[in-house]
């Protein structure tokens, strides 16, 4: 089993910035790739970003391109998700999670084999 546990999460206005912390623990050494997925009121889940476990690829969802970035810090054993230009509708519950299949792209949501608690984002117009 993997253990995530999150946390940054909060409220913000729209254009602002927030950053996802999730630490790790367990049985991890048969993990491929971190990453995270939202789920908003009545939408789908929709994974937003992925990075391999040594940190050598990212992926990102279109909506998110170009104002999340996913990173790893190896020394202190956390995934961070970076979140700039906040809109509206990133408005979600966020989760960090974990996929044991490396498939050359970002797992979707179905794929992820554990995931944390969560951690709400609120943005506001």
């Amino acid at each position: 089993q993997v253990q995530l546990v999150e946390s940054g999460g909060g409220s913000v206005q729209a254009g602002g910035s927030l950053r996802l912390s999730c630490v790790p623990s367990g049985r991890t050494f048969g993990t491929s790739v971190m990453g995270w997925f939202r789920r908003a009121p009545g939408r789908d889940r929709e994974s937003v970003g992925a990075i391999t476990w040594r940190a050598e690829r990212t992926y990102y969802a279109d909506s998110v391109k170009g104002r999340f970035t996913i990173s790893r810090d190896n020394a202190k054993n956390t995934v961070y998700l970076q979140m700039n230009s906040l809109k509206p509708e990133d408005t979600a519950v966020y989760y960090c999670a974990a996929s044991l299949s490396f498939r050359g792209r970002m797992p979707t949501p179905e794929e992820w084999a554990y995931w944390g608690q969560g951690t709400q984002v609120t943005v506001s117009s």
